[in-house]
């Protein structure tokens, strides 16, 4: 009965490895064209606002670390109801002005790199529940010793609670899209700041990002730009063809 069952099962139609992960990528590469077409519209911010939420925390994040890595200080997060964020931090004297502009540099590319990160979780169902979990937990973890806003007490462990429910109670296939989305969502964020990247001033901030680097490594800062929004969508087309290959 059992080598019975056994062959009626191979009878039955299934959809090879290389379909399913066809149909995955067919799926992120909707989403992400939708979330691009979405940010024409006035709804589409409401409907995105977590994902905006998250990017923010990823580029000061990554300020924050990017000074703790070479030395410095990461005195403070504050995220705001608006979409916006401000990293407070010390730089290291003794590394010259590489130092401040890698710090600076690292903001724009903080969410590219991190999606990367997550898309190539989705490899392996072991790495993909990993990641989420990791991600939750450092949202959390940032709340308590980093953010230092109302509005971030509330959104980023929110956010965190979120994403740990997925990885301890959604299905295999949820979790590995999840994971997979979220990373998309980060890269093509560096998009939705677009203008930012080509602008000389952050407004009551002073300099940009990209003029801090042009202040420090010479270059214009629509050169810098021009080079982090390229970067970025080299990091999520590479991250993408290992995920599926």
């Amino acid at each position: 009965m059992r080598e019975s069952g056994k062959n009626f099962e191979n009878l039955l139609p299934q959809e090879t490895p290389k379909e399913v992960e066809r149909m995955g990528l067919t799926w992120l590469i909707a989403a992400a064209i939708a979330t691009v077409a979405l940010w024409q519209v006035p709804a589409g911010d409401y409907i995105l606002y977590p994902f905006t939420i998250l990017a923010t925390w990823f580029h000061e994040m990554a300020h924050g670390l990017m000074a703790l890595i070479l030395g410095g200080q990461f005195d403070k997060l504050q995220i705001f109801g608006n979409g916006s964020g401000v990293a407070t931090y010390r730089i290291a004297r003794s590394l010259g002005p590489i130092g401040p502009a890698l710090v600076a540099a690292a903001g724009p590319m903080g969410p590219p790199i991190a999606g990367a990160v997550l898309i190539l979780a989705s490899r392996s169902f072991k790495a993909a529940s990993l990641s989420l979990k990791i991600l939750g937990g450092f949202l959390l973890l940032s709340t308590l010793v980093w953010v230092r806003s109302l509005f971030g007490f509330v959104a980023i462990p929110l956010l965190g609670l979120i994403i740990l429910g997925i990885a301890f109670k959604a299905p295999r296939w949820v979790q590995g899209f999840a994971i997979q989305f979220l990373g998309v969502q980060a890269c093509i964020s560096t998009y939705h700041q677009l203008n930012y990247l080509f602008s000389y001033s952050a407004g009551p901030l002073g300099l940009s990002d990209t003029a801090q680097v042009e202040r420090y490594l010479f270059l214009p800062y629509w050169f810098w730009g021009a080079l982090m929004a390229i970067a970025s969508l080299v990091i999520l087309a590479r991250s993408l063809q290992v995920a599926y290959r």
